[in-house]
Formats: structure tokens, C-alpha cells, sequence
């Protein structure tokens, strides 16, 4: 695929990845669907554990859904890096490659003899992107990094919901969808560096500190002020930190979002004289519960529509609280052209696309994901094993970097 300014900004790039499941694999996709060349690196036999398990359960052509979704645009190979011979072919195509995506737990690579310094012996230039569950040292180093682990030692899930609400953690893989966006921003950046200096490098985050990174108000805000504490409030709140409105609300066919928005304003919309004389900000606070029982009261009164015709008149930020199909049925989903269509094996799935327009053009590609070990003999063709790799870590000197222009020299 190409822009209107020609090739796709990574095009030329070749990432190899060593990741599975979800955080490592999106972070490779992304990258993908900006141009560059990804090669994923399975087990024989069984390969990435996304391929089995199975968001909804749901499966297309032998793989999940959600593993088509993730690992669209990529090729796979197979190889048992605890074999030698399948090894040294690996760290054949870590000399040729410019990124390698690994989200091992700590100490894996290492064993392997895959970690970032041993790379470095073999390709100087690398640029190596290592994703864990809670970084590599301190006591939760070594326990299993997952989504909702992540979550929970956060403290995210004390964050939604009402007081009366136990912990409610949030229903989608939050934490590896950051840390995707996190490590291929990380891996790009160091591209960059790389094209003007000619050195690589080594960018580390985790689920965790995605996380953390995710609360930055909050915790900005309570490391300087250590009153500073979590207390959720009534059940149409939608946010510990903000006063009412905010807040989502039922009406007679659905649900309503309100965000900021002066109270007195509403009051008049909403033909609600409790609300007009509340012109101190303040009572927006000590008053959140009574205000936001006095709006439920009101907009359970009419339809979501007759609603939003009132508030969007007056620019009330606010917003329908849409099901998955009203989402799927709206023009607003349409408009946005967000899905793609990928194909294998006479298989379609509609997916959806990368977020990113580059060009003012929309990135998409009819690449499904591969097949377990669907490019084995065309990338060992391509790359014969050389035996360089082995001589290289041998003697301490790295294997060139194949089709690569020095720093200071345009690459087509």
C-alpha cells in the first residue's frame, strides 16, 4: 500500500516477532500497518497461544477471531529456540532485522541467549522492544503478566462504578492495548534515532506501568497532596475525581452521558428550578448526589432522542450511551470507516483497521494473519543460513545488517 506521498513511513523495515497473545503481537501489527515487514516467530506445533484462546470463544479458518484481528499483515515462521540449529537460523534474521518485539517473562531471552546484549553482539543497529507484565526487577517481576492483574495491583478497578460497587476492573484488555501503543511508539522513536545517529537501542515498558501512566492525574495529584484519596459516589457517577453532572443517566429508552456543564444551565434546559439557584460551583460537590437524583428523576421522563434534541441545541456536552448495536447500526460508525476486510483460504473476516490516517489516507490492508509456519520456506529462501550469525557471537563481531543505508545516506 502507499499514500499520495508514496510509500508507507516504515516501508523497508523488518520487525521481527517473538511476542504472543495480545500487548507484543498489537505492537507489531502497529508498526505493520504503517509499512514495515513483520515476521512472527512461532513454535512448531502450536505457535502464538493467541491462536487458541479465544475471545467470545470464537474461531475462523482453525485461528480465533481476535488472533486474526491482531496479527493481520504478518508472516510466520516456525522455530524451536530451544534446538540449536533452529537458533542459529533465528539469529540469522536477527542480524538482517532492524526491530525485534519480545514480551518473554524476565529472564526468558536470557536463557535463550536472545536477550538485548547478546542481540546487540549480533546487529550493533537493532532496535529491541521488550513488553512484561511488571518490568524486570522488584517482587512482582516475575509474576504472570495479564490483563487483569495488571489491573488489579493498579488499583484501576476501584476507580469505576459506584460506592456501593465492589472493585470493577474495565471489560476490555486495557492494559495490553496500551502498552501496544506504548512499545511501538518506543520502537519508532528509536527508528528515528537510528536513521540520524545510526545507533539502536532498547525501549522497556509494561502492563503496569501502562497502568500507571493511564492514571497520571490521579496519581500526579496525590503525590503532592497525600489527602488526596478514591471515593466513588452514587450510582449514575461516572468519574471519583469529578463533580455532578458527570455522570450517565436512564431515560425512558435508553441511556444519557453528560459531562461538564454548569448546573444552573441544565436546570433551565430541563425546566428543574432545584438546579437553577445552584450558582455556587461548590454545591456542584456537596450536593453531587441530590443533583444527580433530580436529573435521573428528569430524563427517565423522556427518550434519549427528545433529550439530546434539547441539550445539543444549547451545546450541553453530552452524548447517547450506545449498545454494541446501536454502535455497529449508527452513521457515526459508518462514517468512520473503521473495518477492513482480510482474506485466507477463501476465509473473510471484516476486522477493524489501524486508527491512523497517514496523508489524509486511511491504513488498511487485505492481509489476513498467516498461517502457523505459511512462510517458512519462502523466508528461509530468501535468508539461506549463513552460518554468520554463530561466527559473529563467536568472535564478538556483528553480521552487517542487510539492504540497510548508513545514517547519513536517503534510503529509497
Amino acid at each position: 500500500m502507499t499514500t499520495a506521498r508514496g510509500a508507507l513511513p516504515l516501508d523497508g523495515i523488518l520487525v521481527l516477532d517473538f511476542s504472543q497473545f495480545l500487548a507484543g503481537p498489537v505492537a507489531a501489527m502497529r508498526l505493520a500497518d504503517l509499512g514495515a515487514r513483520v515476521i512472527k516467530i512461532e513454535r512448531p506445533g502450536s505457535g502464538d497461544i493467541g491462536r487458541t484462546l479465544a475471545f467470545a470463544g470464537r474461531t475462523a479458518d482453525g485461528d480465533t477471531v481476535s488472533f486474526h484481528a491482531m496479527n493481520r499483515n504478518k508472516e510466520s515462521i516456525t522455530a524451536d529456540l530451544k534446538k540449536p540449529a533452529d537458533l542459529d537460523y533465528v539469529k540469522e534474521l536477527v542480524a538482517k532485522a532492524d526491530v525485534l518485539i519480545q514480551n518473554f517473562r524476565p529472564g526468558v531471552m536470557e536463557r535463550i541467549g536472545l536477550d538485548y546484549e547478546s542481540v546487540r553482539e549480533l546487529n550493533p543497529s537493532i532496535v529491541y522492544a521488550s513488553a512484561t507484565g511488571y518490568g524486570s526487577e522488584g517482587p512482582w517481576a516475575t509474576r504472570p503478566g495479564q490483563d487483569l492483574l495488571a489491573q488489579s495491583v493498579s488499583g484501576l478497578p476501584w476507580l469505576s462504578g459506584s460506592a456501593a460497587d465492589g472493585p470493577v476492573p474495565v471489560g476490555l484488555s486495557i492494559a495490553d492495548h496500551l502498552l501496544s501503543c506504548h512499545i511501538a511508539q518506543g520502537a519508532t522513536a528509536l527508528l528515528v534515532r537510528r536513521f540520524r545517529t545510526g545507533e539502536g537501542g532498547l525501549v522497556e515498558s509494561s502492563l503496569l506501568e501502562a497502568m500507571l501512566d493511564l492514571q497520571f492525574e490521579l496519581l500526579s495529584v496525590r503525590l503532592n497532596d497525600d489527602s488526596i484519596a478514591v471515593k466513588r459516589h452514587g450510582e449514575h457517577s461516572a468519574h471519583a475525581f469529578l463533580a455532578a453532572p458527570y455522570g450517565t443517566y436512564p431515560t425512558l429508552d435508553g441511556y444519557i452521558a453528560l459531562a461538564m456543564n454548569p448546573i444552573p444551565k441544565l436546570g433551565e434546559l430541563l425546566e428543574l428550578p432545584e438546579l437553577t439557584g445552584m450558582v455556587d460551583p461548590q454545591q456542584a460537590w456537596d450536593e453531587q448526589e441530590r443533583i444527580e437524583a433530580l436529573l435521573a428523576e428528569r430524563f427517565a421522563t423522556g427518550s434519549t432522542e427528545h433529550w439530546l434534541g434539547i441539550l445539543d441545541a444549547a451545546d450541553v456536552w453530552c452524548a447517547p450511551v450506545l449498545t454494541l448495536d446501536e454502535l455497529l447500526d449508527s452513521e457515526g460508525f459508518a462514517a468512520i470507516r473503521m473495518t477492513q476486510e482480510v482474506e485466507r483460504r477463501g476465509t473473510t473476516l471484516t476486522t477493524t483497521r489501524s486508527p491512523l490516517r497517514v496523508d489524509g489516507q486511511i491504513l488498511s490492508s487485505r492481509k489476513a494473519a498467516p498461517l502457523l509456519g505459511e512462510d517458512d520456506e519462502r523466508v528461509r529462501a530468501e535468508f539461506p543460513d549463513t552460518g554468520r550469525a554463530t561466527v559473529a557471537e563467536a568472535s564478538g563481531t556483528a553480521a552487517p545488517a542487510a539492504g540497510r543505508a548508513p545514517a547519513h545516506e536517503a534510503t529509497a
